[in-house]
């Protein structure tokens, strides 16, 4: 699970180190890296494993093969997504146009959200994180107890 906010500096050749915590938790995957792609909420990137790519997958098969919806939603993540090796330092290479896209010049923030995350300009989520809390406070009323798979129901 990705968890944290961590802001780590991005180098002049667009080399970023991932928080060893988030690279952790892609390791078993049979990839060693992960996957980003320019998110289209905002100006900033989504990320996460190869798992979280096949449970977009999996839900994508539920809509009709030429919805017209479907199709904008798979050219908006698998066709804008690159997949982002670890070098032996735990970095990734950011390629130019997605580091422009959400404005990443000397920093960037990985904000973790559970089975993804994001990569934000510092400033940008600094400004976002209000609104935020905000919502959050306005909606906490809508988080439940669920079952898990194992039957424990979680508080």
């Amino acid at each position: 699970m990705f968890l944290s906010t961590t802001t780590n500096n991005l180098d002049a050749k667009g080399r970023v180190s991932v928080p060893s915590d988030f690279r952790s938790v892609v390791m078993d995957s049979g990839f060693d890296g992960i996957v980003v792609w320019p998110s289209f909420d905002g100006d900033y990137l989504e990320g996460g494993g190869i798992a979280l790519l096949e449970e977009y997958q999996d839900s994508l098969q539920t809509i009709d093969y030429y919805d017209e919806g479907r199709m904008a939603l798979q050219r908006a993540i698998f066709a804008e997504s690159r997949k982002l090796a670890f070098d032996s330092g735990g970095r990734v290479s950011l390629p130019k146009e997605m580091a422009e896209y959400a404005g990443l010049n000397g920093q960037a923030t990985f904000v973790g959200l559970g089975r993804r995350f994001e990569i934000w300009h510092p400033e940008a989520y600094d400004a976002h994180v209000g609104d935020v809390r905000k919502l959050a406070r306005e909606n906490r009323n809508r988080l439940r107890s669920v079952k898990r798979l194992d039957g424990e129901v979680v508080q």
